[in-house]
């Protein structure tokens, strides 16, 4: 639009409205506020707390379960099998009838052997009065002093067919007792390899097995170092006790809940593996362990002390070695190199680089990096 006619351009009302417009959107976006509102927040971390525990050191081995006492059942006399007594898995009491072995033909050998001793003190008893009377008649020299040593030899051949009786009897009599096989100790009896109406002789081997399964022992092997050590920490404590307590991990990768004794350590080094067995004592009441199942075996060594622990999750391993981040009260991220101890569950002591009470990243360890400045939250129960 011509002004007068001297050709300057003069704008509407609306385009000076509209340029304050932008001018205040310009400063707007100069200003530092905005530059703020544009800067991304800093990352998000979940953090836990160092802190103590007291804890006892262990070491882990893998143990093999053995029965204290294990015994194979078998017939001491031929014959055939009359009754089986038992259940197949149940336990047994010493002194319980297993099997009963016929017995007519030897009650009938008893009887017989009883013939036999009757017999003979009848004959030794004969032979006695006969050397009475050789006594008498030789006094009288009515007979020979030759007649005399006859009836003095038969009165001790009789004596002897009487103990030899006796002793067949009293064979007979236990070979009676044999047909009645009774358990010889507490237990829990197996498989039965016979039942009734078979043939068996003490040639057939196991009827079946008895084991006593509480308690029970548990074999491990530890290296030479390993009992070097033990010894040592016995030769330095004050009660000199030479038992250690030991804890079993069952297959299913449960806590087995009774802890055990050990109670030996064998005399001399297998060649074969260059290890020392040591056996432990591990109470069974509810025969969870069984007789040559492999175990888990955590050794405690030494008396519990305190240490400070922190998650598994928050350790790093890089060429240097272990380290974690800790977040100090600037809430600036920190690499600390640790030196680390034994696991316990989940969490890893940790015996120099960290004090009690700092703060190290569990989560998130990813998205930060030393220097930075994170938003931290604290992992419940940490």
């Amino acid at each position: 639009m011509n002004n007068g006619g001297q050709g300057r351009f003069t704008p509407p009302r609306s385009c000076h409205r509209l340029y304050a417009r932008i001018g205040v959107l310009a400063i707007a976006l100069s200003s530092p506020a905005a530059v703020a509102q544009g800067t991304p927040p800093p990352p998000a971390v979940s953090v836990a707390k160092v802190s103590s525990r007291v804890v006892t050191e262990t070491v882990n081995f893998i143990g093999r379960v053995t029965a204290i006492d294990k015994v194979d059942i078998v017939a001491r006399v031929p014959g055939f099998i009359e009754e089986r007594k038992f259940v197949e898995g149940q336990n047994v009491k010493k002194g319980a009838l297993l099997y009963r072995i016929e017995q007519a033909t030897y009650k009938a050998a008893v009887e017989q052997q009883r013939a036999n001793l009757a017999k003979a003190k009848a004959t030794e008893t004969n032979a006695k009065l006969q050397l009475e009377r050789a006594k008498e008649l030789v006094r009288n020299q009515n007979v020979s002093q030759a007649t005399l040593d006859q009836r003095a030899a038969d009165e001790a051949a009789a004596a002897a067919n009487v103990m030899e009786a006796e002793a067949l009897l009293n064979q007979a009599q236990i070979n009676l007792g044999y047909t009645e096989i009774r358990s010889p100790i507490d237990g829990r009896i197996g498989l039965g390899s016979f039942t009734e109406g078979n043939l068996v002789q003490p040639s057939s081997g196991s009827l079946a097995t008895i084991v006593r399964q509480d308690p029970i022992y548990v074999i491990f092997q530890v290296s030479e170092r390993d009992v070097l050590d033990y010894k040592r920490r016995v030769a330095e404590s004050t009660d000199k006790n030479p038992h250690v307590t030991v804890h079993l991990k069952l297959p299913n990768g449960s806590t087995y809940p009774h802890p055990g004794t050990s109670n030996f350590i064998d005399v001399q080094v297998d060649p074969n593996t260059d290890t020392v067995a040591v056996r432990a004592e591990v109470p069974n009441p509810d025969n969870i362990l069984i007789p040559s199942g492999v175990v888990g075996v955590t050794v405690e060594r030494g008396a519990p002390k305190s240490v400070l622990v922190v998650p598994q999750a928050a350790v790093q391993l890089d060429q240097a070695g272990s380290y974690v981040l800790v977040v100090d009260q600037a809430s600036k991220v920190e690499q600390r190199r640790i030196t680390t101890g034994v696991e316990q569950g989940r969490d890893i002591v940790v015996t120099d680089g960290l004090r009690e009470g700092e703060f190290i990243i569990v989560e998130g360890i990813q998205k930060v990096r030393p220097g930075q400045v994170v938003a931290s939250t604290i992992v419940p129960g940490h």
